[in-house]
């Protein structure tokens, strides 16, 4: 990036050279009046989905229209849920599909304003970039997109159709989350060179697990899944079940029964679906460090500890290094960052981690570390909802609540944290209806839209590529949509299967 021009400048400016994966399009989004009802659909029922679009409903300000789900054994399993909980929405009422082509075909003549999609990460992009073109909002679940080349072609939607948008890393939304952001524009870590960040997923089949699964034999899917529909853009496969225990089932897993090679849970270890840890955890563990110090443009990445690495498997751990170039923010001129990410149980340096285990006795499974030449910020859940400081000098790490060096720093985020509501469900259908605050560092009523969530999903792609390439160093280029290593580049787009084209 030349120097003077901010990230956030590049990114409303920058027009890709890469292709566009299908031609189309229409006007943008109906103009909605302050107060109407947002006309809801949801792609994705159950799980993940079911926790999506009912928060919006509860809201008070959504209705669901229409419900999208390959599998209509998860209704049943949501309308169990609403029963259980005395909630009173009759899903028998709303029109149901198994094919999202078939939902956005009726886009139209259903009236749908605004969809959340709450599935494996392969068909995120299809559905989204899809409904955005007919000027439909799009809550999408993280990962946003699945490849680069994808990502290029989200942003470039959402933003020639005029949709807001909002990525599912809801803990964007906790005051504590942005009273942290807070105190680190505040400047008081000093200048910033350095992140760590590390979870313990994953908990799901990887490594040499995932590929042990692959042998299972051929079977008939279940009548309830429509299984080409659930493939989607992926190339053909056959059906892999639950045909008995695995011996390293994880606990989760065993809990849960969900044993299957792909569907319902285990698809996210393989790259033709998933993007792995990183998919699942950076977009929530990277999300704090990113934005609070502002980080520029990935220009590097290199994955140089790996364990049980297969081709077209995401490993059982790594750690993987990653490059974000120097910046101008707010007439600063910021330097050129490392970032770590340690996954599968990895650990960053016991001497970053001491303060930590001082105060915990034991690191928590997932976090972040903020590294200056002041002082450092210590986050210590997913979600970056509870955070610490430690000063140059200072031998143990205080919370950012009561450290005196972050006490008298103002508060400048909208906070929008709302009881029985999660603030990033509230945010994204107030923005539907063109109600609440615009963010400065979005342009937009979400604070998890494109300018935000394009730049921290390039860095996430860029290092599920080192992943799938151990100790190769590439090189990104953003503006020209490529790496310098050849077989780095064939990651870049998706295999996008015939008559499911987007």
């Amino acid at each position: 990036m030349k120097a003077g021009i901010s990230r956030r400048a590049f990114m409303r400016g920058a027009a890709s050279g890469m292709a566009v994966l299908a031609a189309g399009g229409c006007s943008s989004g109906r103009a909605r009046v302050c107060g109407d009802k947002v006309r809801l659909a949801a792609a994705g029922v159950w799980g993940k989905g079911f926790s999506d679009w009912l928060p919006m409903v509860q809201t008070g300000h959504a209705e669901l229209v229409a419900i999208c789900d390959c599998d209509k054994a998860m209704l049943g399993k949501a309308a169990d849920e609403l029963k259980r909980q005395n909630i009173q929405i009759d899903l028998s009422r709303i029109p149901f599909y198994t094919d999202y082509r078939r939902l956005l075909d009726d886009a139209e003549r259903l009236g749908i304003d605004a969809i959340t999609v709450s599935t494996p990460d392969h068909a995120h992009a299809p559905i989204a970039i899809t409904a955005m073109r007919q000027g439909i909002h799009a809550y999408v679940q993280k990962p946003l997109v699945r490849t680069l080349k994808e990502l290029d072609l989200f942003g470039r939607t959402a933003r020639e159709h005029g949709v807001v948008t909002q990525m599912g890393h809801q803990g964007s939304s906790g005051s504590s989350f942005r009273r942290a952001i807070e105190i680190m524009h505040a400047g008081i870590l000093g200048e910033v060179r350095e992140i760590h960040v590390w979870t313990n997923r994953p908990v799901w089949p990887q490594g040499d697990w995932a590929k042990t699964l692959l042998g299972r034999p051929d079977e008939t899917p279940p009548a309830s899944l429509d299984w080409n529909a659930w493939l989607g853009t992926a190339a053909y496969r056959p059906y892999k079940g639950n045909r008995g225990p695995d011996p390293r089932d994880y606990p989760f897993c065993a809990k849960t029964g969900l044993t299957c090679v792909y569907h319902q849970f285990n698809w996210r270890g393989f790259a033709d679906f998933g993007t792995g840890a990183l998919g699942d955890m950076a977009c929530h563990l990277m999300n704090l460090p990113f934005r609070g110090v502002e980080l520029g443009m990935v220009v590097r990445a290199k994955c140089f500890r790996i364990e049980e690495s297969h081709a077209g498997i995401y490993p059982r751990s790594s750690v993987v290094e990653m490059d974000f170039a120097a910046r101008t923010v707010r007439n600063r001129n910021l330097p050129a960052v490392k970032m770590y990410w340690y996954e599968g149980g990895i650990k960053p340096p016991a001497d970053l981690t001491a303060p930590i285990a001082d105060l915990f006795r034991e690191i928590p499974v997932g976090g972040s570390i903020v590294v200056g030449s002041k002082g450092t910020l210590y986050s210590t859940d997913n979600y970056g909802q509870v955070s610490f400081v430690m000063m140059a000098g200072e031998k143990k790490m205080r919370s950012i609540f009561k450290h005196e060096a972050c006490t008298a720093i103002p508060e400048t985020l909208p906070r929008r944290q709302e009881k029985g509501t999660g603030g990033n469900y509230v945010e994204f259908v107030d923005a539907v209806r063109g109600v609440g605050p615009v963010f400065e560092a979005t342009h937009s009523r979400c604070y998890g839209d494109v300018e935000h969530s394009i730049p921290l999903m390039e860095g996430m792609l860029v290092a599920c590529a080192a992943q799938q390439l151990p100790g190769q160093s590439l090189t990104w280029d953003s503006a020209a949509g490529r790496f310098d290593v050849a077989e780095a580049n064939a990651l870049v787009s998706p295999y996008v299967r015939e008559g499911w084209s987007f």
